[in-house]
């Protein structure tokens, strides 16, 4: 028969139970690493996309030459990316307000169809992934 200060000694079982406390939140963690290395990856190649298609309306002379240009570049690209598809994607060329010798390519990005929605995880950015790139006009 087992008495009470057997409890003190007996340590059969200490690694389940701290398996069991350690365990969900270890599990949470990686959760939320694969869930913003997924957001992280998205937002890197819409910049790379904004940044690609700017590159390419450098060739525009006027605004609505570089928007054409824009796109285009935007529609013929094959987006290399498994998070990314065309039909969530919004590009926007302007003239840059406090400096009229640049423009700026914009781009939104509707996020809420990636996979990261549905893992439970801490906090998580914003749905909407936005990202710009301005070049200036005519060189130096």
């Amino acid at each position: 028969m087992a008495r009470v200060s057997d409890f003190n000694r007996a340590e059969g079982g200490a690694a389940a139970v701290e398996f069991a406390l350690v365990a969900p939140l270890f599990v949470l963690l990686l959760l939320t690493l694969v869930a913003f290395a997924i957001y992280l990856t998205a937002a890197h190649s819409l910049q790379q996309l904004t940044a690609d298609a700017a590159r390419t309306a450098i060739a525009g002379i006027s605004s609505a030459e570089r928007t054409q240009l824009v796109q285009d570049y935007v529609n013929r690209s094959t987006i290399n990316d498994a998070f990314l598809t065309k039909d969530k994607l919004t590009v926007t060329v302007a003239t840059d307000p406090t400096n009229a010798n640049q423009f700026t390519v914009s781009a939104s990005y509707d996020a809420s169809n990636l996979p990261i929605w549905n893992l439970y995880t801490f906090a998580m950015p914003d749905q909407t992934i936005r990202r710009y790139s301005t070049i200036r006009i005519g060189g130096m």
